[in-house]
């Protein structure tokens, strides 16, 4: 075990096989729920709307028989948000999205893993709705200091959320030449480590790398303006 997630049609592969072992168990049983949780999340990749119409049916299923377990119908709640991507519903993925990380604030604090997962996908949605400095701050004053001290900066999650942060920085139209200058820095580190953990072919790596590339080409057209 590497210690990587899988991705792309392996992904997908084991997600169908995972399914199919439990498909004929009983509705109720926690395995078989699991599995259709399993199915949709490795769908999200390559086919979004079957994903999100599996993960409806998984939330369902929580909420029906397993509504004591406040964390399970959570996971399924922020599965389910990270589906809802299309632009008319950005909107209500922000306000699911302050739900589940409020709640999971509440039950186990800011420095969980899960919290700062949901966290970072609160974060990204306020991103994709321009809320620069909202996003900002949340990512570096909320975010941040609990990831690296609880995850390190090595981490899939940590690094996750360095590359928003710098996203935000770069996108955002207000941005100074600090700012910029700040991005950039970001990215050379958030760069450095993917290819150190994952390897340079993997798929986070080579947006890292595209990402930082855009932000040098925007910092050149900046300063020779």
């Amino acid at each position: 075990d590497c210690g990587q997630s899988f991705h792309g049609p392996v992904k997908l592969a084991l997600g169908w096989v995972c399914w199919k072992t439990y498909l004929g168990r009983p509705v109720t049983d926690m395995h078989r729920s699991q599995a259709m949780g399993v199915l949709g999340e490795s769908l999200r990749g390559s086919r979004p709307e079957e994903a999100l119409q599996v993960l409806e049916a998984h939330l369902a299923l929580s909420r029906r028989y397993w509504s004591h377990d406040e964390n399970l119908v959570l996971i399924a709640q922020t599965n389910v948000a990270v589906c809802l991507s299309s632009p008319e519903r950005l909107d209500e993925t922000l306000i699911l999205r302050r739900e589940i990380y409020a709640k999971m604030v509440a039950l186990f604090g800011v420095s969980h893993e899960g919290t700062i997962i949901d966290g970072l996908n609160l974060a990204s949605s306020m991103v994709t709705l321009n809320l620069w400095d909202e996003g900002t701050s949340f990512l570096r004053d909320q975010l941040l200091p609990p990831a690296r001290q609880s995850l390190g900066s090595n981490h899939h999650a940590t690094l996750n959320l360095e590359q928003n942060l710098a996203v935000a920085l770069y996108n955002n139209p207000e941005s100074t030449c600090d700012d910029l200058l700040d991005a950039e820095t970001i990215m050379e580190g958030v760069v450095k480590r993917r290819r150190r953990v994952f390897g340079p072919a993997h798929p986070d790596t080579l947006g890292a790398e595209r990402a930082l590339s855009a932000v040098r080409e925007f910092r050149r057209r900046v300063d020779s303006a």
